[in-house]
């Protein structure tokens, strides 16, 4: 618009003389305007309009009026300030309705169903395929979380050298009336003892009141010929000597604890009897320990 009355007030106001220069100075005016517009609305995405930018704008079509080469170059500006990729070509599909909303812009979404389909939301053709992709998906996450847990507790486990140490089988085959084994079990030593029938009659006549720690015999003893105890110390977590000590048990020499053929304490500054195992007899003259 400011070219076009530039371009008027020097064809009324100047001598003839000067028509070339203002001429040339409008064409400039012209390309650099059309250049601009192009590289503006090329920047915005608008990869259509060079069709609409390479059309005449001023002078160069003598059969269009000014009035509407002025119109066609503000709407073709004011789109491509818009960012809007389309082509706006008069003869174009498209180009009323785009006129039509750039005009008159309202809220109101209206499609123009002339060239093109448009699916409704909600559509009942479509709901099975989008009910089988939802389902779908959740069977997905449902699964994938259901392994993410059992990897997590799985692990959480005893590996499986870990289970083969839980638990361990002694044979008593070898072991002598009044002999005492050592066997290692979880880390720890595990005393195995084969009581005669005169410690098994002393141990069963002790008064269990008279004991610091005060348990039966029968309450140690599965089978009263078997002893089986945690060979550690309950005072420091030493390693009490078999067959030794005045009572003829276990003997710790770090600060001088005595136990009896039973594991009871009865002399020394230890506080309780040494722990028994959970332990069972198999067929055969076997133990499992743990």
């Amino acid at each position: 618009a400011v070219v076009a009355r530039t371009s008027g007030a020097a064809a009324q106001g100047a001598p003839p003389g000067s028509l070339a220069t203002t001429a040339m100075l409008r064409r400039s005016l012209q390309t650099l305007a059309s250049v601009g517009a192009r590289a503006h609305a090329q920047r915005a995405g608008c990869v259509g309009f060079q069709s609409a930018f390479h059309a005449p704008v001023f002078g160069t079509d003598e059969r269009s009026s000014a009035a509407d080469r002025v119109s066609h170059s503000r709407l073709a500006a004011a789109v491509a300030w818009r960012g809007m990729s389309t082509d706006i070509t008069v003869n174009s599909a498209n180009s009323g309705a785009i006129t039509a909303a750039l005009k008159t812009p309202t809220a109101d979404i209206k499609y123009d169903e002339s060239n093109h389909s448009v699916d409704k939301p909600g559509d009942p053709s479509k709901r099975a395929f989008t009910y089988m992709v939802l389902t779908g998906g959740r069977v997905i996450y449902a699964s994938a979380l259901r392994l993410a847990v059992l990897k997590f507790l799985l692990s959480m486990s005893a590996s499986a050298d870990v289970l083969a140490l839980a638990s361990l089988e002694v044979d008593l085959s070898k072991i002598e009336s009044g002999q005492t084994v050592t066997v290692k079990w979880r880390g720890k030593p595990v005393f195995i003892r084969r009581r005669t029938e005169g410690e098994i009659e002393k141990e069963a006549a002790v008064d269990v009141a008279s004991l610091r720690d005060p348990q039966a015999d029968v309450d140690r003893a599965q089978n009263p010929e078997w002893m089986v105890l945690v060979g550690v110390c309950t005072h420091l977590g030493c390693v009490p000597i078999s067959n030794a000590g005045d009572y003829n048990g276990w003997f710790c020499p770090c600060h001088g604890s005595h136990y009896d053929a039973s594991g009871r304490i009865r002399k020394g500054p230890a506080p309780y009897n040494l722990e028994v195992p959970e332990y069972k007899f198999m067929e055969g003259d076997k133990m499992v320990i743990g």
